[in-house]
């Protein structure tokens, strides 16, 4: 991102950003709730579009690109969505097979060996023939994991990868997240609340707070930052630069009441 501005109607959400995502690492994005973690995966996909300065993935800006040449980028990216996102009426190996079909040229016999690899990689190629309905919370995400690499991407972008799952669910989950980045030749970039796991299994973490990059940095250098809204939210404070209240009017306003002293 180069100078990078983004807000929803008067709201600014990210304000004059700049940051590199390292080729063949894990960068997690961080940050307290409406922070903008998910709006960096949707305008680095084309889903939103920058207002102001350059999204850059490859050295091209995604931001002026037309549909043609945004799906050319896409084919090169793999998106793992917060709950899954599974295709209710398709059982599992269509769901992993969905873009290959839509995507490329292959024989059904390649198609089916490469989806039966994927499922194998993320520990699910004995579930093909079952439905969404029938995996648990950590399954349908394992899936949509299979399903996010299925066309080889280089880069994968995961939405709060952990949310919702079991102790045993959630170290999987992380553990798949290194293994296959560091045995696919991978850039991964997933958003997460989850400290320890995060700082498990990332080379970069970035917290994102007030429209800004509060810090970035290794996990050690983030874990010790002294700076204060990293530290509240490093130590998981209720008091501090991060308020609980979204900025509005006074409550004196709102109520026309003057609050006891």
């Amino acid at each position: 991102m180069r100078h990078l501005s983004f807000g929803y109607g008067e709201r600014l959400i990210l304000d004059d950003i700049s940051l590199d995502i390292p080729r063949g690492k894990v960068t997690a994005l961080m940050g307290a709730s409406g922070g903008g973690k998910t709006t960096v995966l949707r305008l680095i996909g084309g889903q939103i579009k920058a207002q102001k300065g350059q999204m850059l993935f490859d050295g091209q800006d995604i931001t002026p690109m037309n549909q043609a040449d945004l799906y050319t980028a896409r084919r090169r990216m793999g998106m793992l969505f917060q709950f899954g996102a599974l295709f209710a009426d398709l059982d599992v190996f269509e769901n992993v097979a969905f873009p290959l079909r839509e995507h490329s040229d292959l024989p059904e016999a390649l198609i089916r060996d490469v989806v039966l690899m994927k499922l194998n990689a993320v520990g699910l190629r004995g579930a093909r023939g079952l439905k969404p309905s029938d995996l648990s919370g950590g399954m349908a995400r394992r899936v949509a994991l299979a399903r996010a690499i299925a066309l080889d991407p280089e880069l994968v972008m995961y939405d709060e990868p952990f949310a919702g799952l079991d102790p045993i669910s959630l170290g999987t989950a992380a553990r798949l997240i290194r293994e296959l980045n560091d045995a696919m030749g991978l850039t991964s970039i997933f958003v997460s609340h989850d400290l320890d796991q995060t700082f498990a299994i990332a080379d970069q973490v970035i917290i994102l707070a007030n429209g800004q990059i509060a810090t970035q940095g290794t996990p050690a250098e983030v874990r010790h930052s002294t700076d204060p809204l990293v530290y509240q939210y490093v130590n998981a404070l209720p008091d501090g630069p991060v308020h609980f209240h979204y900025p509005g009017p006074t409550v004196e306003q709102d109520f026309g009441v003057e609050l006891a002293s």
